[in-house]
């Protein structure tokens, strides 16, 4: 029996490739994707962000923003949530001339010792969605890249920032995240959950761009009972 999220067509060019419907425009090369739209919020306000892109979907705009940030051009934009919207968004960002992406996001913990807001920097990912199987040939992980797992740990360990490096579990269905998964995924040495991850670091092998995600500890999922 086979199945088709398994049928992987490793043709490199889509019927609707973005390049070819998106218009590249005058972006800065480094991008931050930022999962908390309270924080979107407040560098609009505080740096008086521009809209570069006012990206338009079904549900609303993603706008694409870009501040100066010690002298530098840095764009930024909400990804949504789920791998699905997450993972097309970062497609077109890509298309408009981005190249170097940090993703900030949430994360259910899967170990007690990790708190309310540590951050665990993310080096690899089990594929428990659907995006990254559409990317990348069928397998049970996802790598990081090295790049952007390397620009956060430095720029952290700067900061004097505390964080763990460590694998994530990514999910399509939070509310099938049952207890025989837990148990396994902590086997598979996962450290937190999420939905994107894995869909992120796929659409950004197949294109070719560096990314790397920096994830904050939210709800505690490493009790058994």
């Amino acid at each position: 029996m086979t199945y088709p999220i398994l049928e992987f067509d490793p043709t490199p060019e889509a019927f609707i490739e973005p390049s070819k419907v998106i218009r590249a425009r005058d972006l800065p090369e480094h991008c931050v994707i930022c999962f908390f739209k309270e924080v979107i919020d407040k560098v609009v306000a505080e740096y008086n962000a521009k809209v570069v892109v006012e990206n338009r979907w079904e549900d609303g705009p993603h706008c694409v923003y870009e501040i100066s940030y010690r002298d530098r051009r840095l764009a930024f934009f909400h990804p949504g949530v789920g791998a699905p919207v997450a993972a097309g968004l970062l497609e077109e960002v890509i298309a408009f001339g981005c190249r170097k992406f940090i993703a900030c996001g949430g994360c259910g913990v899967l170990e007690k010792d990790i708190a309310v807001g540590h951050i665990v920097v993310v080096s690899g990912a089990v594929r428990d969605e659907g995006v990254s199987y559409h990317y990348l040939p069928p397998g049970r992980e996802v790598i990081a890249n090295e790049t952007g797992v390397n620009a956060l740990t430095k720029t952290l360990h700067a900061r004097g920032v505390p964080y763990r490096i460590g694998k994530t579990w990514t999910t399509d269905a939070p509310y099938r995240e049952t207890l025989n998964k837990i148990i396994q995924r902590k086997k598979d040495g996962c450290l937190v959950v999420e939905m994107e991850s894995a869909a992120l670091i796929a659409v950004a092998q197949f294109r070719k761009v560096v990314f790397g995600q920096a994830l904050y500890g939210g709800d505690d999922l490493s009790g058994l009972e």
